[in-house]
């Protein structure tokens, strides 16, 4: 009998549609692929009770198709307002918190018929790009388990990569999608700011780090429940007032400009075997008919770090100060975020524009360098999966860390600038481990840049080396 579960998102959709497969069948599958599998990795958390995942799955055969998610069985990160089901944030403040309602992302999901059943795990608060947290416990590597899946969407990348979901969100601040995607060989996005809405409320104006985003075991799968979750709405002030159609990425890749960025001039210091193993992935590009070139840094790293410390801290103060006050509450934060909010209080405006100043010229010179690539590359990680009883990689080629979350800065040049940045596998390691590669582009080149990466899924079709579990 086939396995299911080996299946896309997108395959498993249309033979629901056709009547080829049943949403029981396929939820059924997952269903015992993530008893047999998920306590080695945990990966899914949140599991609601089967029989009723099972009534729900029976509904959708029953009912009209609602859309391509239609009978198709998905969990939700763990960060995102899920009606009906603990979210916990990874956070005892949150351990027993069950929303009455969803939040825009997921209501997208669920509008287009998926099957929520349950969560995938993340760090507390999805600070760190490793996820553990004292709800759920951490999170192993599929393809190691004595290894760390990666974070902020770990348990979303460690899932996919085992076969647990076929399709999932995640989210991406300091790399939280493409550290995870690159560790558990699958594709992460995150699309140009704002064209996944944020969720309306409180603050609307100031804060565009971070954003939701898709992952999947291909870029097709990655585009369609892009084009589920992103578009407008009318009650954000950064609106893209337009709908994405997204779906299409056939075309030509060839004569496409890719610029290699490398270790951006050593000043992202990468562990042995990474950098070659980026540029044997790139390599798939050149004879797709791509021009790949490695460039100079274009901009001063330190400066960028800078600018990404300050914004940073100040989202996280000002997200978290009333809990921060609460000396009850503060008691459960982990340490990283009091570091966060403590440095974001000592804060003047004056910082907050300066660091803004820099994102922007940074901005600037990239829409200057677009106009000779159509891409830029950057390893998704400067380390390889570590021990997942670390909290962090404090050192990384005898250069130590002087924060908790440095050791992933190559990601910051992306993230300052809300560009899309598609994340996808480059292979694997001496030892065995996956890594990936960063592809990104200007601003509301999400298409385009999906599109090369179909590409080159079609020639290096990494995610087909599934884990040994």
């Amino acid at each position: 009998m086939r396995d299911l579960t080996q299946l896309s998102a997108l395959q498993l959709s249309a033979q629901i549609e056709r009547g080829a497969l049943t949403s029981v069948e396929v939820t059924t599958a997952f269903l015992d692929r993530i008893e047999q599998l998920n306590p080695k990795i945990n990966a899914i958390v949140g599991l609601r009770i089967r029989s009723d995942i099972l009534a729900d799955a029976q509904r959708a055969d029953e009912t009209p198709r609602r859309g391509w998610l239609h009978g198709i069985p998905l969990a939700i990160k763990d960060l995102a307002e899920t009606k009906g089901i603990r979210t916990t944030y990874g956070s005892p403040l949150f351990a027993e918190h069950t929303p009455e309602h969803d939040s825009l992302v997921v209501k997208r999901i669920r509008d287009a018929g998926a099957i929520i059943i349950g969560k995938t795990n993340t760090p507390e608060f999805g600070l760190g790009s490793h996820t553990f947290n004292p709800v759920y416990g951490a999170t192993r590597n599929p393809y190691a388990l004595a290894l760390t899946a990666g974070g902020s969407s770990g348990g979303a990348a460690a899932a996919l990569a085992a076969r647990l979901v076929p399709i999932a969100d995640g989210s991406d601040m300091m790399g939280s999608v493409r550290n995870p995607a690159a560790f558990c060989n699958v594709y992460g996005f995150r699309p140009s700011w704002g064209l996944v809405p944020a969720e309306p409320k409180g603050e609307m104006f100031f804060q565009q780090l971070a954003t939701s985003g898709p992952m999947g075991r291909s870029p097709a799968d990655l585009a369609a429940l892009l084009n589920t979750i992103a578009g407008p709405d009318p009650r954000l002030p950064h609106d893209t007032s337009v709908a994405p159609d997204l779906c299409d990425l056939k075309g030509t890749v060839t004569g496409k400009r890719m610029g290699w960025l490398a270790d951006w001039g050593g000043a992202y210091p990468c562990e042995d075997g990474i950098l070659s193993l980026c540029e044997t992935g790139l390599a798939a590009f050149e004879q797709l008919g791509c021009i790949v070139e490695p460039i100079v840094p274009p901009f001063d790293a330190t400066d960028l770090w800078w600018s990404w410390r300050t914004l940073r801290a100040w989202a996280n103060a000002c997200k978290m100060k009333d809990a921060y006050d609460d000396l009850e509450k503060r008691a459960l934060l982990k340490p990283e975020m009091i570091w966060e909010i403590e440095q974001g209080l000592l804060l003047s405006a004056r910082d907050v524009h300066d660091a803004s100043e820099i994102r922007s010229a940074w901005f600037r010179k990239l829409v200057d360098l677009s106009t000779e690539y159509d891409a830029f590359t950057l390893p998704s990680a400067q380390v390889w999966q570590f021990p997942v009883e670390w909290t962090y990689p404090e050192m990384i080629n005898g250069a130590k860390m002087n924060t908790y979350h440095r050791w992933m800065e190559i990601v910051v040049p992306v993230s300052l600038t809300g560009l899309p940045c598609l994340a996808i596998p480059a292979g694997f390691g001496a030892q065995g481990l996956p890594m990936g590669l960063q592809l990104f582009g200007r601003r509301g080149s999400d298409r385009n840049i999906l599109t090369l990466g179909q590409a080159y899924h079609t020639f290096y079709n990494w995610t087909a080396q599934a884990p040994d579990l």
